[in-house]
């Protein structure tokens, strides 16, 4: 018995993702977990993609356990939300080198509104998970075995859509500091550029799939030309452009992350101030165990978010300060 269209093209994710993943994981440890949270955002994201193959083929040999379908339609829904979050990494790690000779952006922007950003898209990929979960349960009572996504998940692909505009957005403000990052880091905003008409593609096949009625772009039962052509060539050209300009980017040690920040400027770390005539820098604070592994979740990850950021404007205050002492 030959595969299917739908079968060939799990098969082939599988088979295209299993090395993506060995390099992606590569990456979240030449660059650090901690400092590079893009590159945990595409190990998700390809899991996503190997899982949802395998579960996809295990139909197979059992073609009428919904389970499986389910599953499958689950981890297919996840695309937009993990690469969205995994150039929000990125950008950030830019941003975070601009502000070393930039302290100040225009608009006023700093890494607060890309923490913004990152909510809503963590937010809206729990209603699609839980909106898909939703949609599979009415599914296995329905007598054709389908039905139509609720308004959970067309509240999630909202969400994407604001996120998107807002992300859109912020790498143009980016853009007009882009002088002042270094030459090496200056690939990531390229990078970004060359993605994001990607990501809209995606974007529109997500909207399509939720907001329509239109079969022929159903996850698992639509057209598998569509769905390969307009959603999963997308993906893997993004993943593919993320993790070639990962191979190049050069490590920052945490030592220089901490030191060297220029005079009356906040460090690439976040934590640190330069007084000018001054050559020590304040230690950032080490959060506690807990509070590092919470933000290694989705739910504490949305939790940090709101949580005032009171270090961030203890940081404002202090480089008014340093300001203040080089007049």
């Amino acid at each position: 018995m030959g595969l299917t269209f739908h079968q060939g093209i799990a098969a082939a994710e599988v088979a295209i993702y299993i090395p993506g993943l060995l390099i992606a994981s590569f990456l979240t440890y030449r660059h650090g977990f901690s400092r590079s949270a893009g590159w945990y955002f595409l190990i998700i994201f390809i899991l996503a993609r190997v899982l949802g193959g395998a579960f996809q083929l295990a139909t197979i040999n059992d073609p009428t356990n919904i389970s499986l379908l389910t599953g499958a339609s689950i981890l297919a829904n996840i695309g937009f939300s993990p690469l969205a979050l995994a150039t929000l990494g990125l950008l950030s790690r830019l941003v975070d080198n601009i502000h070393k000779t930039r302290p100040s952006l225009h608009f006023g922007f700093n890494t607060t509104w890309i923490k913004m950003i990152e909510t809503l898209l963590t937010i809206g990929l729990i209603l699609g998970i839980v909106g898909g979960v939703d949609t599979g349960e009415v599914a296995t009572k329905s007598p054709t075995g389908s039905a139509q996504p609720g308004s959970i998940s067309k509240a999630g692909v909202i969400l994407f859509i604001i996120a998107y505009v807002a992300t859109i957005l912020v790498t143009l403000i980016t853009s007009l500091s882009i002088s002042a990052a270094e030459q090496g880091e200056r690939r990531i905003l390229f990078a970004i550029g060359f993605s994001l008409p990607f990501l809209l593609v995606r974007l529109v096949y997500s909207c399509t799939a939720i907001f329509t009625n239109d079969r022929k772009f159903s996850l698992l039962s639509g057209s598998a030309v569509i769905l390969l052509c307009v959603a999963l060539i997308p993906e893997l050209i993004v993943v593919l452009l993320y993790e070639s300009v990962g191979l190049t980017l050069r490590v920052i040690p945490k030592e220089q992350r901490r030191q060297h920040a220029p005079v009356g400027s906040v460090s690439s770390a976040g934590a640190g101030y330069v007084v000018e005539g001054q050559t020590q820098q304040w230690a950032p604070k080490r959060d506690n165990v807990v509070l590092r592994i919470a933000k290694r979740t989705i739910i504490g990850r949305i939790v940090m978010a709101l949580i005032p950021d009171t270090r961030q404007r203890n940081l404002d205050s202090e480089m008014t300060v340093g300001q203040y002492y080089r007049k």
